[in-house]
């Protein structure tokens, strides 16, 4: 199911991913398997929270600090999108995902990771370079499972054994591949990284309570805590509702009909045109050289190539271009125009389906002329022509995307500050980022980063976006 919203939630929300690395060691083993607690209030953030993510990002990322400060409305969409994501979580929080046993235990495993990441890094900042909890002994972990004393009326290993099945059943929920049983080997590795994580954050808990760690350094691990586990409740709710962002082939007709500036209508009838002139006899070639929208046809040189796709293989081009042209005869004019997502097509057979040169398999030539309707975005200037019932889809969902979230927002009250303060990066920590990202660039796939974790930085919350098609108006693989 298309978790619908979570990518735009979180999308460029740089006060975020500023935050969310852990060591890695424990990302290799997420990467590769994958006590219970209740969510927190998702309600609102300060000022000061915001601002104490911000001198994370002087650290990290002095650059985004300079944008920041240079462009008003980057700061104003930072805002919006984590105004956006708390109330996903405060709305998840409120339908009840966060009480499901497994949500439960993914939130008290966040929290526990988060802790003991922080306080590892705290405790051994000044001892040099070293893994995600590197410094725990092996006669450390020994001693947290020979204690085997109920806590909250649960054994280290019961403990253990309800985190990790969690965490597989959450893991194989986003990941259709995690269909499988760990081995061994991946067992042993997430118990061992689990005793370290449980030492961790009982020593962190310990201190904190006793007043020993920093106050910063407690409110931004809390901080920390509040936000990934907001990214995790905003995740579930977008898949609850994703079916509700659905958009039917009625409402896209619909779309287009109210929108006449995009509506087809008189681009088949210049299509229709075109085709009543290369079935009187007109030059195939020299129409499409003149007429043909297909970016495809200009050849290196700029010149037109007369429409032509020489050694087709079958099953190349989209179904309903490939059925017309090997319904036809060679030379002869498909006797009506061909609609694809990519406009209408005059198609004129050269050559028949078969084997051509020293090809080992069957192909065919084809000409055709494009008259694409293909539409190209106002609000996106410097993005591509998209097929018009693409670029309906995508407004509609937007449309509905942009209801449902100012009504969830609203319902939830969710409160952030109208404005924040924003450091100025020196020339010093510029030059810094700028020397590591030449050093990340020279590492060998796979390698860690200054920070211990991925040479690339944290990943990016949220799905990737879809690529979009080629232009070429035809081929299956453009």
């Amino acid at each position: 199911m298309r978790t619908w919203a979570l990518s735009n939630l979180t999308k460029g929300i740089i006060l975020i991913v500023a935050i969310l690395a852990v060591g890695a060691g424990l990302v290799v083993w997420k990467n590769k398997v994958g006590g219970h607690v209740s969510a927190g209030s998702f309600n609102s953030i300060t000022k000061a929270e915001i601002e104490m993510l911000l001198a994370d990002v002087a650290k990290s990322n002095p650059a985004i600090l300079k944008r920041l400060n240079e462009d008003p409305e980057m700061k104003k969409t930072q805002l919006e999108n984590l105004k956006q994501l708390l109330a996903f979580a405060s709305q998840a929080k409120k339908e009840g995902l966060a009480e499901d046993a497994n949500s439960k235990q993914e939130l008290d495993n966040i929290r526990s990771e988060i802790l003991a990441v922080n306080y590892d890094r705290e405790v051994n900042k000044d001892k040099g370079p070293m893994p995600a909890f590197g410094f725990i002994s092996e006669d450390q972990v020994k001693a947290y499972w020979d204690d085997q004393a109920p806590v909250a009326g649960r054994t280290h290993e019961q403990e253990f054994n309800d985190f990790l099945n969690a965490k597989i059943e959450v893991l194989k929920k986003g990941n259709p591949e995690m269909n499988r049983e760990i081995t061994e080997e991946e067992k042993t590795q997430a118990r061992d990284v689990f005793a370290k994580m449980r030492i961790y954050k009982a020593e962190y808990e310990k201190k904190a309570e006793a007043g020993e760690l920093p106050k910063e350094f407690v409110d931004k691990a809390n901080l920390q805590v509040k936000l990934q586990q907001a990214q995790f409740l905003a995740r579930l709710y977008s898949e609850k509702i994703a079916d509700q962002m659905k958009v039917t082939d009625e409402e896209i007709a619909k779309y287009i009909t109210d929108h006449p500036e995009i509506d087809p209508v008189q681009k088949r009838a210049k299509a229709q045109g075109l085709l009543d002139r290369a079935k009187a006899g007109e030059d195939f070639a020299s129409l499409a050289n003149e007429f043909t929208e297909d970016p495809g046809n200009k050849g290196p040189d700029g010149k037109g190539q007369g429409g032509i796709y020489k050694d087709t293989p079958k099953g190349r081009m989209v179904a309903p271009f490939e059925a017309a042209a090997l319904a036809l005869e060679a030379g002869q004019v498909s006797p009506e125009l061909v609609e694809t997502d990519f406009g209408f097509h005059i198609i004129k057979l050269e050559r028949k389906l078969g084997k051509s040169g020293d090809s080992k398999e069957e192909t065919y030539d084809v000409r055709h002329i494009l008259i694409s309707t293909a539409v190209k975005d106002p609000t996106n200037p410097m993005g591509r022509d998209t097929p018009v019932k693409e670029f309906a889809k995508a407004k509609l969902e937007e449309e509905k995307e942009k209801k449902l979230l100012e009504e969830i927002v609203a319902s939830n009250n969710i409160q952030v500050p109208a404005d924040f303060d924003v450091p100025q990066p020196t020339a010093e920590q510029l030059q810094q980022m700028q020397q590591q990202r030449q050093q990340q660039m020279q590492m060998p796939p796979g390698a860690d980063g200054p920070e211990g974790g991925p040479a690339g930085g944290p990943p990016k919350p949220g799905k990737p976006e879809p690529k979009k098609p080629e232009p070429k108006p035809e081929p299956k693989n453009k």
